[in-house]
């Protein structure tokens, strides 16, 4: 790293400018400065969470050049890049792997930038910091999700490995509207898509799609609600509080989709989406009842019909999911790197790395061979 390079941590997004970390992060609104702000203002991250925040800034001759999301973690929650195998082996060996550093957006499988600077050589800084920062710190290691293919070439420079994971999209091919989009695809499946919705818009209430000032107070109260129990049931505990509804409310309901079912004026069902330039985000979803394929209508169907709408280029509908392919999400890459403190590990995690990316290349030309879409015309 550059002698002139200067790297610091930050124990709280609110002790770096709002206006300076956005003019890093741009307008990806999971890396923006009040999405990562409202996780720790509401308390979905911070003490006793397995997330205390340690943002990465980089300074040139005392000019803000770069920054990064980053986090001491004391768990693998809310990651979704999965490395408990690695923490076992590791504590099998005699090591202790947490904490870990993570550079993330907490409890968001969505591809976007980490190292959030202009300059790749600033990117590549960043990277050597959090490293220097985990070796002095006899942290196990740094982990970078999610990231985007252009940083994770950036992982031989910085000796990081790259690891490759696989979800599902929905890719908008300038479709005019949700008809077109049926029209790529084979007639069987043309024909069950139809059918399911169908069976899940008669349903015996409305679906509504709610942005900006059109969310109400009264709609977070209804989704959170559809929040907890689906929470409840996922993975034990909510990781969000209900105090980091009010705050994306009032700072990003412009960035939000709200995709509500109402039954008797009722909400029975919801699904939030988030915004981005290019990209609908779908991250959450529950209900109070149950009606058939009113899932797969609130996720899936109504994201590809604003995504179409709204002239945005795919869908990413979260991690996992065979079921979306159905429904013209294909598999596509993601990507992440690892960087292990101790050689020998690291080593071993080399080869695992190299194992699994064969495997998760085979998983994807073999999903690609059962999309919906017609073959040969």
């Amino acid at each position: 790293m550059s002698a002139e390079i200067s790297v610091e941590t930050h124990s709280a997004i609110a002790d770096i400018a709002a206006r300076d970390w956005d003019r890093m992060a741009g307008d990806n609104p999971f890396t923006s400065h009040r999405f990562l702000h409202a996780l720790e203002a509401s308390g979905s991250v911070g003490d006793k969470t397995g997330w205390q925040p340690l943002h990465l800034t980089a300074t040139l001759d005392g000019t803000l050049v770069g920054v990064a999301p980053l986090y001491a973690k004391t768990n693998s929650q809310g990651e979704y890049i999965f490395d408990h195998g690695w923490a076992e082996a590791y504590a099998r060996a005699g090591g202790r792997y947490y904490p870990k550093l993570q550079c993330a957006v907490p409890f968001t499988p969505a591809t976007g930038p980490r190292l959030l600077s202009p300059e790749a050589s600033i990117r590549v800084a960043l990277l050597q910091g959090m490293a220097q920062i985990a070796e002095r710190a006899e942290l196990s290691g740094v982990h970078v999700t999610f990231c985007t293919e252009d940083e994770a070439d950036l992982a031989a420079e910085a000796g990081y490995l790259r690891r490759t994971s696989q979800q599902f999209h929905w890719l908008n091919d300038n479709y005019g509207d949700f008809g077109d989009f049926l029209a790529a695809l084979s007639s069987r499946k043309r024909k069950d898509l139809r059918k399911e919705r169908e069976r899940a818009q008669g349903f015996g209430g409305t679906i509504r799609q709610l942005t900006g000032d059109q969310i109400e107070p009264r709609h977070w109260d209804a989704f959170w609600r559809f929040y907890q129990d689906t929470g409840s049931r996922k993975w034990g505990r909510p990781y969000l509080t209900r105090a980091f509804f009010d705050r994306i409310h009032d700072t990003m309901r412009d960035d939000i989709l709200l995709v509500l079912a109402e039954r008797e004026g009722r909400p029975v069902a919801g699904a939030l989406n988030f915004i981005g330039p290019d990209a609908l985000y779908g991250r959450y979803w529950g209900c109070t009842e149950d009606h058939p394929f009113l899932h797969f209508e609130l996720c899936y169907h109504q994201a590809i019909d604003f995504a179409i709408s709204h002239g945005l280029s795919r869908v990413e509908a979260g991690a996992q999911g065979e079921h979306k392919l159905a429904r013209g999400y294909v598999p596509v890459e993601t990507h992440s790197l690892h960087r292990m403190s101790d050689p020998a590990f690291h080593r071993a995690v080399e080869d695992y790395l190299q194992r699994e990316r064969e495997a998760v290349g085979e998983d994807i030309e073999i999903l690609s061979g059962h999309t919906p879409f017609r073959r040969g015309d």
